[in-house]
């Protein structure tokens, strides 16, 4: 699979393409066709939620560096900025438990509990942390397939702009006029 096509800033930034200033044009008014000109917006609950809020403004200055700061997006970033406060909120658990087990460890140690309610604590504490981590590999797959698709969707829509613009009329009468010279 080839890489993505250039966008046509890209193309005049560097300054060397082999592309007509016409291709350049169509080029670029294909790109802005695939846009809505709205500014992306904020969900309330992404604003309610301190980590949410602050991962949806950081890709939204990401998405603004890319000139790609549509609001298309928003629903997609808005459920990545949450599903993304929601394994920091599991990984905060996931923590905290392993303090209680640390907890626990410490007064089985000092003769605090018997082993019997040691063990039974362990085992709870393990499997409450294996439920935790099930739930965060759920969410962290969630989150890429969004991050997955939403740069094949970038990308897609690259690659959805024609690279060459349509054949010139008096350019194929040139062309067809050299072929018919070769042939004589």
């Amino acid at each position: 699979m080839g890489r993505p096509a250039k966008t046509a800033d890209v193309l005049k930034d560097e300054g060397k393409s082999h592309r007509t200033k016409q291709e350049l044009e169509d080029r670029e008014k294909a790109e802005k066709a695939l846009l809505t000109g709205q500014k992306i917006r904020k969900f309330p609950e992404v604003s309610k939620n301190k980590s949410a809020n602050k991962e949806f403004n950081r890709v939204k200055k990401l998405l603004e560096a890319l000139k790609k700061n549509d609001d298309l997006y928003s629903n997609v970033i808005n459920r990545y900025c949450l599903l993304k406060a929601e394994c920091n909120d599991f990984e905060e658990k996931r923590e905290r438990f392993y303090k209680d087990l640390e907890r626990a460890e410490k007064a089985a140690d000092e003769g605090e509990i018997e082993t019997k309610e040691y063990l039974r604590l362990i085992n709870a504490i393990q499997r409450n942390v294996i439920d935790i981590d099930k739930q965060i590999q759920n969410k962290r797959k969630m989150m890429f397939d969004i991050e997955k698709e939403n740069l094949m969707t970038v990308a897609s829509a690259l690659r959805s702009i024609p690279k060459k613009s349509a054949p010139d009329p008096e350019d194929e009468a040139i062309l067809a006029f050299i072929k018919g010279r070769e042939n004589i």
